[in-house]
């Protein structure tokens, strides 16, 4: 009885031990997959992000080129040059667009791989390879040009709103003839004190 007892106890910690052994390798080998599936996707966000700061690169250059020459054109009032840029600056405004939205499905997908998902900095810095530095150089270059363009973007609007402030004076002493009109009076009576030019000139 005590030998039969015996080995029921042997064949019980052998299952034990077979058990122990498979969790053990499954547990290893899920590691070992895990380790190469990281190994996979990293190179594949590396070069998912360089694809997106070289294009995002390009379109910002372009776009500063043309909001410079608008610039110019709105200090010349040139309205024919500022309409022929209109197209192009549309087709780059739907690229920065496109940009963008590749920065979204990008960052989420470093997010379900557990890696920073929170800006392209931080998902450049923790790449690990040797293209990470550069990358992290990119992303911060590619946002100095983007603090531009929004600084090029707002004294093209201040210039624009000024000539459209220009030109509803302009328009207002023509229609006046040079004098002012009051914004309230009686029976439309002007102020002839206003005149642009003196009566006896």
């Amino acid at each position: 009885m005590t030998a039969k007892k015996r080995t029921e106890d042997q064949r019980a910690n052998e299952a034990d031990s077979a058990g122990s052994r498979t969790r053990d390798a499954n547990a290893s080998g899920a590691f070992t997959e895990r380790a190469i599936d990281m190994e996979t996707v990293q190179p594949n966000l590396e070069s998912e992000l360089t694809r997106l700061l070289q294009e995002l690169s390009l379109v910002q250059e372009e776009m500063l080129e043309v909001l410079t020459a608008k610039c110019d054109r709105i200090a010349d009032g040139d309205l024919d040059g500022i309409t022929a840029l209109q197209q192009r600056e549309e087709s780059l405004g739907h690229r920065l667009q496109a940009c963008h939205d590749q920065r979204g499905t990008l960052l989420a997908m470093a997010a379900e791989e557990g890696l920073p998902g929170g800006t392209l900095g931080s998902l450049a810095s923790s790449l690990t390879s040797t293209h990470g530095s550069r990358l992290t150089v990119q992303v911060k270059e590619a946002s100095a040009r983007m603090r531009l363009l929004q600084h090029r973007s707002l004294t093209n609007w201040v210039l624009t709103q000024r000539s459209m402030l220009h030109l509803s004076q302009l328009l207002e002493i023509v229609a006046t003839g040079g004098r002012l009109q009051p914004t309230y009076g009686r029976d439309g009576s002007s102020i002839s004190s206003g005149a642009l030019v003196d009566r006896d000139a």
